[in-house]
């Protein structure tokens, strides 16, 4: 242990070697990102601005969009960095912090889901109670149980992965600091920080899912019931693009964190990571404005417009 080298930065190899892309890359991903602020600052706007807005549903919008902002923030500016950077590097300790804040935000986001799945389980399937179940104070407990459920599995993991040693090789085959590309890296026995994260994805990931699924089910059940196939359509239209974002963000996180020592589709594995962490936040905005016709209306009203969409 004592000829091992203590590495103090690491080598992020994101995208393409390819020095002919790194420019097009960068205008693309900057795009991206601007989109992202954007989108996500309007949804906010809106909905602090329009008094009929202020319900529950749009209340987890808010805080939704606003975890997409930080977490894209975390890793789209260093990405962009080091498309333009001859040493494309992060120190140590930024790596270790750049992974706390990714996974404690992907955490918050996953309950934040379960807890919008959970308030349309409430407006469709027991209506009549509704403003009772989804009060302020149960707005709060929902929010803060998500971020506290976000922290700890941000702590847990990250705490596992500090107590790895890493040696001489330093280049992490990602374009950011995630759990799976850094136990590739370390020299010690990566087994019980990788049955930490194992652990952590399949009991949140199973709960969250589990709970979501749940509301879904009663859901679709309560609008089949429903007589007049206009009122199913208004009904199905109430969830549909929370249920777009659900099947984007699960489908490709858990499908990565379940996969932890596959390097054979180490560029696969990126792409995917692409979409829940940068094209996902992007997305959320441009689905819940276009297929939520009250915030197409508050937007309509921000830009100075005064008719309303048919």
């Amino acid at each position: 242990m004592e000829n091992q080298t203590k590495l103090t930065e690491f080598i992020l190899l994101g995208l393409s070697s390819d020095p002919h892309l790194q420019s097009m890359l960068f205008l693309i991903f900057l795009i991206i990102y601007v989109l992202i602020l954007v989108g996500n600052i309007m949804i906010m706007m809106v909905i602090r601005i329009d008094s009929q807005l202020h319900a529950p549903m749009y209340f987890f919008l808010f805080h939704l969009s606003f975890i997409d902002i930080c977490y894209a923030s975390v890793t789209v500016p260093k990405m962009l960095q080091n498309f333009l950077a001859e040493r494309k590097t992060i120190s140590i300790n930024g790596c270790f912090v750049q992974n706390f804040f990714f996974l404690l935000l992907g955490g918050a986001e996953v309950f934040i889901l379960t807890a919008m799945a959970y308030d349309r389980y409430a407006a469709i399937c027991q209506p009549l109670n509704y403003v009772g179940t989804m009060n302020k104070q149960v707005c709060y407990q929902l929010l803060g149980g998500s971020w506290a459920a976000g922290f700890l599995y941000a702590l847990s993991n990250t705490l596992s992965l500090l107590s790895l040693h890493f040696c001489s090789f330093n280049l992490i085959n990602h374009f950011s600091c995630e759990p799976p590309p850094l136990l590739l890296l370390a020299c010690s026995g990566t087994l019980i920080s990788k049955a930490v994260l194992v652990t952590f994805v399949v009991i949140f990931g199973t709960i969250s899912f589990l709970l979501t699924l749940v509301s879904y089910i009663h859901i679709i059940y309560t609008i089949l019931r429903i007589q007049s196939m206009e009122g199913r359509r208004k009904a199905f239209s109430t969830c549909s693009s929370h249920l777009m974002v659900v099947i984007l963000y699960y489908g490709t996180g858990f499908f990565r964190y379940m996969k932890l020592t596959s390097e054979a589709l180490s560029y696969i594995d990126r792409i995917i990571a692409i979409q829940y962490s940068i094209l996902t936040p992007m997305l959320n905005p441009i689905i819940y404005s276009l297929k939520n016709k009250k915030v197409k209306i508050a937007l309509w009203k921000v830009f100075g417009k005064t008719k309303s969409f048919c």
